[in-house]
């Protein structure tokens, strides 16, 4: 029976030595274990005793060749490292290369767009150019009421406006017939309590702009209501004028004697000269300039007091 005090016998240490963690290389490689390389080097080693001086490797063999291993397994992991970051290099000089010609193609591509914007600018401006010439025989009534009894005989009262407000015209035996005469748009909105606007197309341009000149220096009337003749023009070009109207009427109070002209250009009359203007924020600058004109065209403050 075996004495329940004897000693168990050791377990085997070796097997139950916990193996070191696993290294990992340059994006991602596995390295072997050094502690298991240390371990398969620790048993060929040679196993010295005393007075033994027939040892079959020194222990300067055994030295040089645990380097010599060493050395050889750090070397191929070396190399695949530098494989692999060759080909990574390769990849990223090729990425360079591919966003280069990108960005180029995006320099191409936007000069190309450029272009086209301003040649469909062109265009527009061309169309919206042609448009008006097209409405060069025409004028705009507007404020002439919205009765069934007008309507009907756009032409009669067209001949009547002109008896009353220019018979010169007449005297002179201009030409004062008209093509056509319809209100514009063609259907009426009843939320809308203001007329609809009427076009005149005239058969003489000459007669055209007297009648325009006319209703230029004073207000026109019919029968004694006050009714506005002005040029006849593409919907763009009009949109164009109005944006000045606010400046226009500011202008008139300090007796700056403003006009537009054609298409939408503003003049006034300014310190004895002749100013124009084609856009609004190049009148304000001339405006903010002037100690005269400072403070006195805010169209933002305007508007936020309209409102």
């Amino acid at each position: 029976m075996t004495n329940s005090t004897e000693a168990q016998k050791p377990q085997n240490t070796k097997k139950n030595k916990k193996k070191g963690a696993t290294l990992d290389t340059f994006y991602g490689a596995k390295i072997q274990n050094t502690e298991q390389i240390e371990e398969d080097i620790q048993e060929n080693s040679p196993k010295s005793s005393k007075g033994n001086r027939n040892s079959p490797q020194t222990h300067e063999e055994f030295e040089s060749e645990r380097t010599k291993k060493m050395e050889a397994f750090w070397e191929e992991k070396w190399e695949m490292m530098q494989k692999k970051f060759t080909h990574l290099q390769n990849q990223f000089d090729q990425t360079v290369k591919e966003n280069q010609a990108l960005k180029q193609e995006l320099i191409k591509q936007s000069q190309n767009t450029k272009k086209l914007e301003e040649n469909i600018k062109y265009l527009t401006d061309k169309v919206i150019d042609l448009e008006n010439r097209g409405r060069r025989e025409n004028l705009r009534i507007i404020g002439l009421p919205e009765k069934p009894e007008i309507n009907t005989k756009l032409d009669m009262v067209i001949q009547d406006i002109i008896k009353e407000n220019c018979p010169e015209i007449l005297e002179q035996g201009g030409n004062t017939a008209t093509d056509r005469a319809h209100r514009t748009p063609s259907t009426l909105n009843p939320q809308k309590t203001t007329p609809r606007n009427v076009i005149a197309k005239f058969q003489s341009y000459q007669t055209k702009e007297k009648i325009l000149q006319e209703a230029r220096k004073r207000q026109f009337r019919y029968k004694g209501m006050p009714i506005r003749v002005t040029q006849d023009l593409a919907s763009s070009t009009l949109n164009d004028r109005k944006a000045w109207n606010m400046i226009f009427r500011k202008a008139r109070e300090l007796g700056l004697q403003p006009r537009i002209s054609y298409p939408a250009k503003l003049t006034i009359y300014f310190q004895g000269k002749v100013w124009a203007f084609n856009k609004i924020d190049d009148f304000q600058l001339f405006a903010k300039k002037r100690p005269e004109l400072c403070g006195k065209f805010d169209t933002e403050n305007q508007r936020a007091r309209n409102t």
